[in-house]
């Protein structure tokens, strides 16, 4: 006869004060993206503004503001259906990095002053090494969408 076994304590992820490696980032986004929702592409939508201040000047992430720009783009446009050529993983990847963005309590908390968007700043980065084809595709796309308002 077995004893059961006590279950295990959640870890808890230490606070440090350092980037995650770009494979800690990958890591980060790819279990993420398996599970996005509709909600959660909802959620991007609805807090674009919220999303958008993340990245303002004075933020270490402002040198990412036009990537911003175009992420949450395609976020809106595949959320009003006008924009569907993009990968389900390239969109949920957007959307956790997004949301990772937003939510301050994540690896290292945004409170702290200096380092507390690294890890934001590191997401984000490999989020964009994840996508770059996808992203192209969606300038591309968007500059012709532009040029027939025109």
């Amino acid at each position: 006869m077995t004893t059961p076994r006590k279950p295990k304590k959640p870890l808890k992820k230490a606070i440090t004060n350092r980037a995650p490696t770009k494979a800690q980032a990958r890591k980060i986004i790819e279990a993420g993206a398996k599970r996005v929702t509709e909600d959660d592409i909802k959620k991007v939508h609805d807090k674009a503004d919220e999303i958008k201040k993340q990245f303002s000047e004075g933020s270490q992430l402002s040198k990412y503001i036009e990537e911003a720009k175009l992420l949450l783009g395609i976020v809106n446009d595949y959320w009003n259906g006008s924009y569907r050529e993009i990968p389900f993983f390239s969109l949920a990847a957007i959307v956790v990095t997004l949301l990772y963005v937003l939510n301050p309590f994540d690896l290292i908390p945004d409170f702290i002053p200096v380092i507390g968007q690294i890890d934001d700043m590191a997401v984000f980065g490999v989020c964009l090494l994840l996508i770059t084809h996808d992203l192209h595709q969606y300038k591309v796309w968007k500059e012709a969408q532009n040029k027939k308002k025109k």
